[in-house]
């Protein structure tokens, strides 16, 4: 497949008050069409301004972003987030009033939006709660709608920052699996960002693992494990180990001694 996606050489400073601070340092990686990759690393090690910089949120420093063969700096309707919080919908229109003002901006018929709608809203198994507000939604759905909305307006790529992490395990657990079910309908690329290593494998192609101080791609690994993965197999838990490994050799000074005390996924 031809790359969608491709990232040269890209430096992120940002200015505070107490000097310059190096966000991400020449990371270059490419992201086929129809790929899903899944961005890993610890807190702080640049993972969201990584994805914002390629939807066009956050200036960058020096590198160029390709979108296909055209280069792009600015936000636009062919790169859409989808973000960890649940306030993404507007709380004044229903759920499928979000969709379909988002289809109405991006200038569809009228005749055209709610059928369209619909369609996302099936896809996300939410037909049931279209008339409802986002007050009266919990939170896996309210991420169900705000994953339906983006989908129907057909970007070239979804870009999701930890869209599930603040979810309970069990609604966690039933996202990841839909938005694989989605993915493989659809054919979207996507550029999904965690900490979480279970849920890298489980979602991704491929893992790009990060480290930080500054932010910088530490190794980029195949996920060779047929769908649908489970965790409990040999092949699952062997990359599961791998990818904790190279987390875990950031937190070890040239003394060979860890510094900071190991967290769990």
């Amino acid at each position: 497949m031809d790359a969608k996606v491709v990232i040269e050489n890209l430096w992120v400073k940002f200015e505070g008050e107490q000097g310059n601070v190096q966000a991400l340092e020449d990371i270059s990686f490419s992201v086929n069409e129809g790929e899903f990759l899944t961005i890993l690393g610890p807190s702080g090690c640049g993972k969201s301004t990584l994805i914002r910089v390629i939807a066009g949120f956050q200036s960058l420093e020096k590198g160029k972003i390709f979108l296909g063969k055209k280069q792009v700096a600015e936000p636009g309707p062919d790169r859409i987030m989808v973000f960890q919080e649940f306030d993404q919908l507007f709380p004044w229109r229903t759920v499928i009033g979000n969709i379909t003002y988002a289809l109405k901006v991006n200038g569809l018929d009228k005749t055209k939006r709610e059928a369209k709608a619909n369609k996302y809203l099936e896809m996300v198994n939410l037909q049931e709660f279209a008339r409802a507000f986002p007050h009266q939604l919990s939170g896996g759905m309210k991420q169900r709608a705000a994953i339906a909305r983006s989908l129907a307006l057909n970007p070239e790529i979804l870009l999701m920052d930890e869209p599930f992490g603040s979810l309970d395990a069990q609604t966690r657990s039933i996202l990841q699996a839909e938005l694989v079910r989605i993915w493989q309908k659809v054919g979207s690329t996507i550029i999904f960002i965690t900490h979480n290593i279970q849920e890298a494998i489980l979602l991704g192609d491929r893992v790009m693992v990060m480290s930080s101080h500054p932010g910088t791609i530490k190794e980029i690994v195949d996920v060779e494990i047929k769908r649908p993965r489970l965790p409990e197999t040999p092949e699952f838990m062997k990359l599961w180990h791998k990818l904790y490994t190279l987390l875990e050799t950031k937190r070890f000074g040239e003394n060979g001694r860890n510094n900071v005390l190991p967290g769990k996924d």
